[in-house]
């Protein structure tokens, strides 16, 4: 039970609720729209995201490139191959494999793509999974990739959290919700099933069954050639999980801290810990061979060890070596690790950029060497390029510029949080600002769940800001992974507000060098960025002059009773035990003040979200509006937790922010 006055909003689809959801859209459409900037910003918008010229990301399998694509023609998508050698052209050839605007057309559905995963080693099968709206719970069917059709009664896994995998061509790992009892606290799956085919999946036999209080539990089979082995995960928390190796029906636990992440490839098992482990430290990358951990008699050596400036930003496998990418202040740094007889060996990465963003997949472990590089800041648009390990990359694509980014410079600064703590920020800013305090700057961050936020280049950004004078800064804040786990555990639970201060630093900081002032400065987010965009609207309402506020947390009372948001818990804490005391000083619901003078805000969220409730923004409008306040509220029916199912529904969420940004921010 609760007494909040507008628990009323939490019910997603009530009457009543969709009736103030809607009245509310037609106030904001009405105020936003229909202007010639917002159909400038959107059109603008829509015109990159539809680009025909864009990058088509691709993933390698079997002699074939695999892409799914958006555009005006197809909103919701094609699934699509061509051939390595026709991928190379200016303009490739693509086979079609699925059109989901015509697949929702034959089934009068609204399908949005999640993903496919192929059947090895032959490659003629894919388990296919379809989202109504966007939403998290999705559907699993089973495809023939050389009909281009559906299988005849193959597979079907009904709406739900979870998936499926490939076990071999009649059988699957499935966990999934399959109704009361099935599924934990967080409302994942808990119960791992072997599902053989023409068998009913509710008979599918149990192969292991996790608590209600888990996160959640997976199982899935590692089909490396010479190296098959099945595996199941239970979640215990979100930085907790066990490994089991399954043989037969019996299930080994992999020997390991529950709090490092374990990763088995090929003979080797590879262990990322988050927190001290005996003479091992938090943020440390050991290696050691499988068979030898499970025997109980591992020889681990230390791969990677962070410093004060540096931490493990992933790792990649190829056939034979292990490509690291490092953190280094937040800089990218590759470098190439192989195992021998002796130990591992390490060499830097050949033709790694010194500069910008850079991330490295593997393009097929299995098979060969080679990686897929892509290279970006926030200036520059992407570059594709592949590379055997130890040569020189290849470019194969490259993305259109869509703003001049001439007379532009990205800097890099420093900034003191309260604690003393040294906080960095990236700043995007004209080459000539005049450091008058005037230029509208809109300050970004996150700071959240060891996510780290590196410059990117978004042709949005740039159009609907940069090139109409903005500034724009984005804030390391703790909490993230800039700096490994120990930057992550600095903002965890009581430290919370650590996050927060460092954000309020950095905003002073713009100002204090003569960048913006608080009338021309703006602070965004989104999910745990839209919690901590919460925060600096009630904690610091002096500093700013608006605030975007997108699919967020906000009433931390109530935040692990909706949706997903048990599995949080290790996070935020647990605000039915004493850890209120510490949650209620960052629940921003709780903290909204009636007397206090706080900047307008724009607060965007989607129906569909099942991850973050839509109740956590609709509540919070409805308190500011009874408080006084100036508050905007916008929610689109479609699009789960990324707030739009669709480049069209991505285009105008992303308008009516950035008009409202330009209304609130209009230099003097």
């Amino acid at each position: 039970m609760t007494n909040d006055p507008h628990a009323w909003l939490e019910d997603v689809t009530g009457s009543d609720a969709l009736r103030w959801v809607t009245e509310r859209n037609a106030r904001t459409e009405e105020q936003l729209t229909g202007t010639p900037l917002f159909t400038e910003l959107e059109s603008g918008l829509r015109e990159v995201l539809d680009s025909d010229a864009r990058i088509p990301w691709v993933t390698a399998r079997g002699g074939y490139y695999y892409n799914f694509w958006t555009d005006e023609r197809n909103p919701r998508g094609l699934w699509r191959r061509t051939t390595p050698e026709e991928y190379r052209k200016e303009r490739p050839e693509w086979e079609v494999l699925l059109d989901l605007d015509a697949l929702n057309a034959a089934e009068g559905e609204n399908w949005v793509w999640h993903g496919a995963r192929f059947l090895r080693p032959d490659l003629d099968r894919a388990l296919v999974d379809l989202s109504r709206g966007g939403a998290d719970a999705d559907v699993t069917r089973e495809f023939d990739v050389t009909t281009g059709d559906w299988v005849p009664d193959g597979f079907f896994r009904p709406e739900g959290k979870g998936g499926a995998g490939w076990i071999d061509r009649d059988t699957l790992w499935v966990s999934t919700d399959l109704g009361e009892g099935t599924t934990t606290s967080s409302g994942y799956p808990r119960i791992a099933h072997r599902w053989r085919r023409g068998t009913p999946l509710a008979e599918a036999p149990v192969v292991f069954e996790g608590t209600v209080e888990d996160l959640s539990v997976s199982a899935f089979r590692d089909q490396t050639p010479g190296y098959e082995r099945d595996f199941v995960r239970r979640a215990i928390d979100f930085y907790a999980d066990e490994l089991f190796l399954v043989e037969g029906d019996m299930l080994r636990k992999v020997p390991v801290p529950d709090s490092a992440i374990a990763d088995v490839e090929r003979e080797w098992l590879v262990l990322e810990l988050r927190e001290d482990w005996g003479r091992f430290g938090a943020g440390a990358l050991l290696a050691a061979r499988f068979d030898d951990v499970m025997a109980g008699t591992p020889s681990w050596e230390v791969l990677f060890a962070p410093t004060a400036s540096s931490s493990l930003a992933g790792y990649t496998w190829t056939r034979r070596h292990l490509v690291l990418n490092v953190l280094d202040d937040v800089v990218n740094r590759l470098s190439v690790l192989t195992p021998g007889d002796d130990g591992w060996s390490r060499a830097p990465f050949t033709g790694a950029p010194e500069f910008g963003s850079v991330s490295v997949s593997a393009v097929d472990a299995d098979t060969c060497d080679d990686v897929w590089l892509t290279v970006t800041d926030y200036l520059t648009p992407s570059t594709l390029a592949i590379a055997t390990v130890g040569e020189q990359p290849e470019v194969l694509k490259s993305s259109p510029a869509f703003f001049d980014a001439s007379g532009h410079v990205i800097e890099q600064h420093f900034v003191t949080s309260d604690d003393g703590t040294r906080v960095p920020y990236f700043l995007v800013r004209p080459k000539d600002l005049d450091l008058d305090g005037t230029a509208p700057t809109l300050l970004y961050g996150y700071g959240g769940f060891e996510i780290a936020l590196t410059p990117a280049y978004s042709g949005g950004i740039g159009r609907s800001w940069l090139e109409r004078g903005g500034v724009y800064a984005v804030a390391n804040l703790r909490g993230g992974g800039e700096y490994g786990p120990r930057w992550h555990r600095a903002a965890l639970r009581e430290n919370r507000p650590r996050a927060y201060e460092d954000m309020a630093a950095v905003a002073r900081d713009l100002v204090d060098r003569g960048i913006t002032s608080p009338a021309r400065l703006a602070v965004q987010g989104g999910s745990n960025g839209g919690l901590m965009a919460g925060n600096m609207l009630v904690r610091h309402p002096e500093l700013f002059g608006a605030v975007v506020i997108q699919v967020p947390l906000l009433d931390m009372k109530r935040y692990s009773h909706l949706l997903a948001g048990a599995s949080w818990v290790a996070e935020y804490g647990d605000p039915d035990t004493e850890d209120w005391e510490f949650i209620r000083t960052f629940s921003p619901y709780h903290l909204i003040d009636g007397s206090a003078d706080y900047p307008p805000v724009i607060l965007l969220t989607s129906t569909r979200d099942d991850r973050v409730h839509p109740g956590h923004a609709r509540k919070f409008a409805a308190a500011l509006a009874e408080a006084g306040h100036d508050v905007t509220y916008y929610e689109n029916v479609e699009g789960g937790h990324g707030g739009a199912a669709d480049n069209a529904q991505a285009a105008r969420m992303a308008a009516l922010a950035y008009a409202f940004l330009h209304r609130r921010l209009r230099r003097p």
